[in-house]
């Protein structure tokens, strides 16, 4: 079992940053490759970045790239999300995900993922 509490989000300008940190319990946190997903109103789930259980491996949607940077700290059992360039249609509830043994052609599928958190509200003001 794995519990995952997020926070950092908030209301930013475009063009400002924003970290977001998600802090896990419970479980052997190493053994699990964690995402980041969003979700704005009326939308769907939307992938947004993962890194792999082994060897730290990242993966980024396309909306996202050279913007995000996903990473994650096993000592601390937390795994960030820093977010650069904000634009207004990144304007989503953010997730945190953990599933086991994720493998790179599964990451960017929430339906892999065995846990989630709760959720924290970004919102981009333009």
């Amino acid at each position: 079992q794995v519990q995952l509490v997020e926070s950092g989000g908030g209301l930013v300008q475009a063009g400002g940053s924003l970290r977001l940190s998600c802090a896990a319990s419970g479980s052997t946190f190493s053994s699990y490759s964690l995402g980041w997903f969003r979700q704005a109103p009326g939308k769907e789930r939307e992938f947004v970045a993962a890194v792999s259980w082994n060897f730290g491996i990242t993966y980024y949607g396309d909306s996202v790239k050279g913007r995000f940077t996903i990473s994650r700290d096993n000592a601390k059992n937390t795994v960030y999300l820093q977010m650069n360039s904000l634009k207004p249609e990144d304007t989503a509830v953010y997730y945190c995900a953990a599933g086991f043994r994720l493998v790179s052609g599964q990451m960017t599928d929430h339906y892999k993922y065995n846990y989630w958190g709760q959720g924290t509200q970004v919102t981009v003001s333009s």
